[in-house]
């Protein structure tokens, strides 16, 4: 079963002579719970890939399903909702509240929507992620591994049926880099993720199950990794 679908998805910014062509006609599919990486350049069009699949931004023209539901045919309330439910996101920087402690930062989402945390799963999530020893502290306590690790159980504490992941090791060294994408790797299989991951980097891109590149604003479906 297809978790997301992307459909002839364009996006033009500008016109006439001025017009910057960052997507043009993209279409794959993504089965539930796999891992995807899509590599490419700087100005490739990748993260406006990953901006228009997670609502964040507009098509010119095209089509995103995202559990099947069409995205773009929903009214922004309603799609403010669903993106807050069923999409995580995990960005280079952090984006994490200095004055909140890691849990608090993890439960966050759940927060803005009114629900109560699943008291099992934080927990779990906390020693998966290997931040129970670190749950009171405050990011400006923690190393910047510990920090995305804080993002990546924010973005899984829904329980989303997505995770959105733009560049999650850029600012992270050698030993951090390679946690984290075990900690993506792990969350696609353990809690049955469906995860699309931007990166530049080929070998990060490896450990993925599928890689797509997006170059001049054209997919190139590289197909299966081997196991």
């Amino acid at each position: 079963m297809d978790l997301l679908e992307v459909k002839n998805l364009s996006k033009t910014y500008g016109n006439g002579e001025a017009a910057v062509h960052a997507l043009k006609n993209v279409s794959f599919r993504v089965p539930k719970g796999e891992y995807v990486a899509v590599v490419g350049e700087s100005g490739s069009g990748k993260s406006t890939l990953l901006n228009l699949i997670g609502g964040l931004d507009t098509p010119t023209s095209g089509k995103v399903w995202i559990d099947g539901r069409d995205i773009f045919s929903m009214k922004e309330r309603s799609l403010t909702v669903f993106r807050r439910r069923s999409i995580g996101f995990i960005f280079q920087s952090f984006h994490l509240i200095p004055e909140l402690t890691v849990e608090q930062n993890i439960i966050f989402p759940l927060l803005l929507d009114y629900r109560k945390p699943d008291k099992k799963y934080l927990e779990e999530l906390l020693r998966v992620l290997n931040l129970k020893e670190r749950r009171r502290h405050l990011p400006g306590q923690l190393s910047g591994g510990q920090q995305q690790r804080v993002a990546i159980g924010r973005a899984l504490i829904t329980r989303p049926a997505l995770i959105l992941a733009d560049e999650p090791t850029g600012n992270l060294d050698t030993k951090n880099t390679s946690e984290v994408v075990s900690l993506l790797k792990e969350a696609s299989r353990r809690y049955e993720q469906t995860i699309l991951m931007i990166t530049h980097s080929r070998s990060i891109a490896q450990t993925a199950d599928h890689i797509l590149q997006v170059s001049d604003g054209v997919l190139t479906d590289f197909g299966r990794c081997r196991e």
